[in-house]
C-alpha cells in the first residue's frame, strides 16, 4: 500500500501521515553518503517521538534548542548523544542540560558562559561563532542574536581560562539556511579556514567544528533533493571532527497534511476551495511564503482552473496555495499537502479558533 492509498482510506480529517519507512530509507542514504562527518538531527524540525525513534539508528545524535526539547528527547531516546544550542538559555535550562547528560552545550554569549561557569560543574562546550562571511543565495541568514563575533569569542576565551571545569571542545557556526551543495561547500571552506587557526591558537585538542544545517529544501520542486554525495566529497580536509545538524532536509519529504474540501466558491471572478483545518495546523506555507505542494486524491478529471486553497481561519492569511491549477474541486474531495514532515505541525498555532487537532498516522512495513 502506498502512502496515497492509505490517505484515500482515511475517514477523519485533517490528518498528518508520516511514511516512516520512506524516512528511514532517505536518512540511510544520507548516512551512507557521509564519510567522516558526524550527523546530528535538529529536533526543532519535527520532534515527533516516532520520527525521533526512526532516525535514531542513522544519526550520531540529536540537537535540541530548549529545555522542553531536551527533556522530550531524553525521555524518547534515553541513550542519545545530545547537543544543546539556541540563544537565551535560562539557568534552569543550563542546569537541566548538566543533569540530563548533554554531551555538548553550544554557548551563545559571554554572559551565558559566565552563568554556566558559576554552576561549578563539568561541561563540554562549543562556542557559537557569528562570522561575517560572504554567503550567496541563502534563504535565511543567522543574525546578531545567534552566536558571537570575534570580540565576544575572545571574551569567552578569558572566562574559560578561569573555569577549568569547562572544557572547550570546538566551535559551532551555523550561519545560513536554504543553500545548495556548492554554496554549502563554499561556506564550509570559509568556516574551516577561520576556525582551525582560532582553535589551534587557543590550544583546543582534538577539535570539533559544527557546520550546522541549512541544506536547501525546494518546496517548488518536491522531487529534488540536496546533493549529499557532492557535499560529502567536497568538504575540506582539516584536523578537526566535522559535525552537521540538518533538520528540514531529513524529514520534510516524508510527511503529508491530508484534508477535505468543505466548500468551493467564486468571489470577484476568483475560485476558492475552503478546506477543513488550515495553517494553524501547518504553518509552513505562511512562514516560508510559498505555495505548499499538493496532490488532489479524489476529483473529477477535466480541465484545470486556477484555485486558491484556504483553511477555516478568520484571516485572509490562511492560505496553503494561491491561484494554482486544480481540477474542478467539489466538497468532499481530498487534498494531500506534501513536504509536511518538517516545521509543519510543531511550528503552528494549534489552538487558534479551537478547531480539533488533526489525527496522526505512521506508515511502516508492519502497517499504519
Amino acid at each position: 500500500m502506498t502512502p496515497y492509498d492509505h490517505m484515500r482510506g482515511l475517514t477523519r480529517f485533517p490528518a498528518y501521515v508520516y511514511d516512516l519507512d520512506g524516512l528511514r530509507e532517505h536518512v540511510s542514504s544520507i548516512r551512507n553518503a557521509l564519510d567522516g562527518p558526524e550527523l546530528f538531527y535538529a529536533a526543532k524540525a519535527n520532534p515527533d517521538p516516532a520520527i525521533l525513534r526512526s532516525l535514531a539508528p542513522y544519526v550520531d545524535g540529536i540537537e535540541v534548542a530548549s529545555g522542553g526539547e531536551l527533556a522530550h528527547v531524553r525521555e524518547t531516546l534515553p541513550e542519545a548523544r545530545i547537543a544543546f544550542g539556541g540563544p537565551g538559555k535560562t539557568d534552569e535550562e543550563l542546569a537541566l542540560a548538566l543533569g540530563l547528560r548533554v554531551e555538548r552545550v553550544h554557548v551563545e554569549s559571554p554572559y551565558e558562559l559566565a552563568r554556566l561557569a558559576k554552576m561549578a560543574r563539568p561541561a563540554d562546550i562549543l562556542l557559537r561563532a557569528n562570522l561575517r562571511f560572504h554567503i550567496e543565495g541563502a534563504a535565511l541568514q543567522m543574525s546578531g542574536p545567534f552566536g558571537m563575533d570575534e570580540d565576544a569569542l575572545a571574551h569567552c576565551a578569558r572566562i574559560l581560562n578561569d573555569s577549568p571545569q569547562l572544557k572547550l571542545r570546538g566551535l559551532h557556526a551555523h550561519l545560513a539556511s536554504g543553500l545548495d551543495a556548492p554554496a554549502m561547500l563554499d561556506l564550509a571552506a570559509q568556516i574551516v579556514a577561520w576556525a582551525v587557526p582560532w582553535l589551534d591558537a587557543h590550544g583546543v585538542e582534538d577539535p570539533e567544528i559544527n557546520l550546522g544545517g541549512g541544506m536547501a529544501v525546494d518546496y517548488g520542486a518536491p522531487d529534488s533533493r540536496f546533493d549529499w554525495k557532492t557535499y560529502a566529497n567536497g568538504l575540506p580536509a582539516c584536523p578537526a571532527t566535522l559535525r552537521l545538524e540538518p533538520g528540514r532536509a531529513l524529514t520534510a519529504y516524508h510527511g503529508w497534511y491530508v484534508t477535505e474540501v468543505l466548500d468551493v466558491k467564486t468571489t470577484h471572478g476568483e475560485t476558492y476551495a475552503v478546506l477543513r483545518g488550515g495553517t494553524h495546523h501547518m504553518r509552513t506555507p505562511v512562514t516560508k511564503g510559498h505555495d505548499q505542494p499538493f496532490t488532489v486524491l479524489s476529483a473529477e478529471e477535466g480541465d484545470l482552473r486556477e484555485t486558491t486553497l484556504v483553511g477555516q481561519l478568520c484571516t485572509p492569511k490562511d492560505v496553503f496555495a494561491s491561484n494554482v491549477p486544480c481540477p474542478r474541486l467539489r466538497p468532499g474531495d481530498l487534498i494531500a499537502f506534501g513536504m509536511a514532515g518538517a516545521y509543519a505541525w510543531n511550528i503552528s498555532h494549534h489552538d487558534f479558533l479551537m478547531h480539533p487537532h488533526p489525527d496522526f498516522h505512521y506508515l511502516t512495513a508492519g502497517g499504519a
